[in-house]
């Protein structure tokens, strides 16, 4: 069976427009296209569309993507490469995890102040720590 580009757009919940902008980008040397110029995808281009969306939604660069796709079009010999690739990828991907982590504890702290009873309270206090603390700043250097 095969599939147009709106199909694969519906079925992968991306656009027409990006997966044009993939096959620019020298993404798609898999897909074949018809007598009238039309892509055709297949199963195994769905796959293939599927880990392209994987690696650019974890945040993999388009010429990486390009690398790795050029990998598994040579075959089984580049396994080595697709492996050192992917691994670089994934411990990038969880360097941005922690960092994100990091960033949400300090949302979660920022939010239970506001939900607290007393946030107005402490929002004030907060403040007036920063004011005294620019004011002592600029006593000192009065440049």
């Amino acid at each position: 069976m095969t599939y147009t580009i709106k199909e694969v757009s519906e079925i992968l919940n991306i656009s027409i427009y990006t997966i044009r902008y993939y096959d620019k980008k020298g993404l798609l040397p898999f897909v074949s296209k018809n007598k009238s110029g039309y892509r055709e995808f297949t199963e195994s281009d769905l796959e293939f569309m599927r880990t392209i969306c994987c690696l650019k939604g974890t945040g993999m660069a388009i010429k990486d993507i390009r690398t790795y796709i050029t990998y598994c079009m040579q075959g089984v010999t580049t396994i080595k490469d697709r492996k050192e690739l992917l691994a670089i990828h994934r411990n990038n991907v969880l360097a941005e995890i922690e960092l994100l982590k990091k960033n949400l504890k300090g949302v979660e702290q920022k939010l239970d102040v506001y939900n607290s009873p007393m946030a107005a309270k402490i929002i004030e206090k907060q403040r007036d720590f920063v004011r005294n603390e620019k004011e002592q700043a600029s006593l000192k250097n009065p440049y």
